[in-house]
């Protein structure tokens, strides 16, 4: 039997029409919307299944990514019996992880994502947030360049470590703009702002981690069936008052996610992604020569089901 570790994708990996053929072929999946739909109060197929400028506001993309992760993985589960070895997501993919271990129910699950988005954006309300994606620094020269930064009153930071050569930033707009310039002249290949309203995994994001935390203290379950690798730690938990801090730290220190992969790729035989896009995929072929598979769509469940049926045989 495979080792396998799952893994969940963050904010960026949202397109409308995710997550449809789940629900087109799949009585379970029509049954978990209609749950979702109920825990938000209003219809998550409106964000999902037609265009629409909601799906790119982080209030709706987070419940939306969530929703289709957890689906993916829950129809996975219902027809392998395989207990992962461990669970990790990037950035909001650490919530869809606990919850499918078992952490929360759906219903809870989006309607939390939902709320850690509103409380990210009332953070970053009218401060001018955003983040930028650097290419080609080193983590050492990113680090450099937002420390000066710093010194000279610029509120910018390192905020995710997504593989060698991928770290994007984090703070405000006008402070991350000013940088794009230096980022190129120390190396990077690319320094592009992307369109963000938040500023993820930095300190402007204080202010949302009491109310995510007690939010949290509510509605979690008290343990789940696999450990979760922690973003901002890379330690292994696996009850709910772990998890309450694990998910509070990682609103404020950046994601680690290379070194999350590197730190469990020796105990880890298969890599599975859940949820829309296999960016996470993409990544991992930068960082690690274990096998990573995508399951984005209901094709893609169909062969990680028979290529993992085989191994139990």
């Amino acid at each position: 039997m495979k080792k396998i570790t799952c893994i969940f994708s963050g904010q960026g990996s949202q397109a409308v029409g995710m997550g449809k053929s789940f629900v087109d072929r799949y009585d379970f999946a029509k049954e978990a919307l209609s749950e979702a739909n109920d825990a938000l109060g209003y219809d998550l197929s409106e964000i999902l299944f037609v265009e629409n400028d909601r799906l790119g506001r982080t209030e709706y993309t987070q419940p939306a990514i969530l929703f289709v992760s957890l689906i993916a993985y829950k129809l996975f589960e219902n027809e392998l019996s395989i207990k992962p070895l461990y669970a990790l997501g990037h950035s909001l993919g650490e919530l869809s992880a606990i919850s499918a271990m078992g952490g929360l129910t759906l219903g809870d699950a989006v309607a939390i994502a939902a709320k850690r988005g509103e409380f990210m954006q009332k953070a970053c309300e009218g401060a001018g947030a955003g983040m930028m994606v650097t290419l080609g620094l080193s983590d050492e020269a990113a680090q450099e360049l937002c420390l000066t930064a710093q010194k000279e009153g610029k509120r910018v930071w390192a905020a995710n470590y997504n593989c060698d050569g991928q770290i994007v930033l984090a703070g405000i707009k006008a402070d991350l703009e000013s940088l794009v310039d230096r980022a190129k002249a120390i190396g990077a290949k690319r320094a592009l702002l992307l369109d963000m309203s938040v500023a993820s995994h930095c300190p402007l994001l204080e202010p949302a981690r009491e109310p995510l935390k007690n939010l949290l203290s509510q509605k979690l379950n008290d343990r789940f069936i696999a450990p979760i690798v922690s973003n901002a730690t890379l330690k292994r938990y696996q009850t709910k008052s772990e998890a309450i801090e694990a998910l509070g730290d990682q609103l404020v220190k950046p994601v680690l996610y290379k070194q999350s992969i590197s730190a469990i790729e020796n105990e880890t035989d298969l890599f599975i992604e859940f949820g829309h896009g296999n960016v996470l995929k993409g990544l991992n072929k930068k960082i690690t020569a274990k096998e990573s598979i995508g399951v984005s769509n209901a094709d893609d469940l169909e062969s990680a089901i028979e290529i993992l049926s085989k191994d139990e045989q």
